[in-house]
């Protein structure tokens, strides 16, 4: 029958207490799983709940990233993303710039934590006072996540191997520019701050392989360079007439 509560927990040893505890608040139909991606989305199809709770640490600091992917499948999904532990407020707005329905944590107080239940098992919606500073802050602008375009993860993966701009450019054919542009969309979207956040969340959503980690640029050149070749006009010289205008180079020298 359509309809209940989906909660989305990696707590496994907790599905029960979860199930317990909301259903003594009066939930319905409440079944809990830690099952992600496609196996989730049938999972709501098929259940066509009334209300989906996801654990904002499901997903780590890319969990907004995630349920606003779920909100372009299921538009109409009341979701809330809730959070036993702590959790960032900065990240913690990107639930709702990406179409979340209601964030709140217990680190902001057992009984603005019980009422955010209340709110959200009656169909309503509830969000942390934090969080409604931190947008205020922002004065109300927050865009959300852009899409992660089949060239964006390209990127990504590239950028995950530790190849540079004018590598990634050279390799996807695309401009320094566009791989700069798309290295800042890729960031905003899954709230990483740098390389080593951006590999470990690539693999954690699965954009990433450990296999594709083992990737490295055809004509891989480390640091100090050879005598006479500058770093700048080495990476010039590739673009403009890749290993031909390096043949030249070598036997002028």
């Amino acid at each position: 029958m359509a309809g209940g509560v989906l909660v989305v927990t990696r707590a496994v040893n907790n599905h029960d207490y979860y199930k317990q505890r909301l259903e003594s608040k009066g939930a319905k139909n409440v079944f809990v799983t830690d099952i992600e991606k496609d196996g989730l989305n049938s999972i709501i199809r098929d259940m066509k709940p009334d209300l989906m709770i996801m654990d904002a640490r499901f997903y780590q600091c890319s969990t907004p990233y995630k349920m606003g992917e779920i909100k372009k499948e299921f538009p109409n999904l009341n979701m809330a993303a809730v959070c036993y532990d702590d959790y960032p407020a900065d990240l913690g707005m990107y639930f709702i710039a990406n179409g979340v329905n209601s964030y709140f944590t217990m680190f902001e107080g057992i009984e603005q934590f019980m009422k955010g239940i209340d709110c959200i098992l009656k169909g309503k919606t509830f969000v942390s006072e934090k969080v409604k500073k931190r947008i205020a802050m922002r004065n109300g602008v927050i865009l959300p996540a852009s899409i992660l375009s089949p060239k964006k993860l390209e990127v990504t993966r590239c950028i995950s191997n530790g190849f540079k701009k004018k590598e990634i450019a050279d390799i996807l054919h695309i401009s320094a520019t566009t791989v700069e542009n798309y290295r800042e969309d890729i960031y905003k979207s899954l709230n990483v701050r740098g390389l080593i956040e951006l590999r470990n969340t690539a693999v954690r959503l699965k954009l990433v392989s450990e296999e594709e980690l083992n990737f490295s640029p055809n004509d891989l050149t480390l640091s100090p360079f050879p005598k006479g070749i500058n770093k700048n006009s080495y990476y010039a010289r590739k673009k403009k007439g890749g290993k031909n205008a390096d043949k030249k180079k070598e036997r002028r020298n």
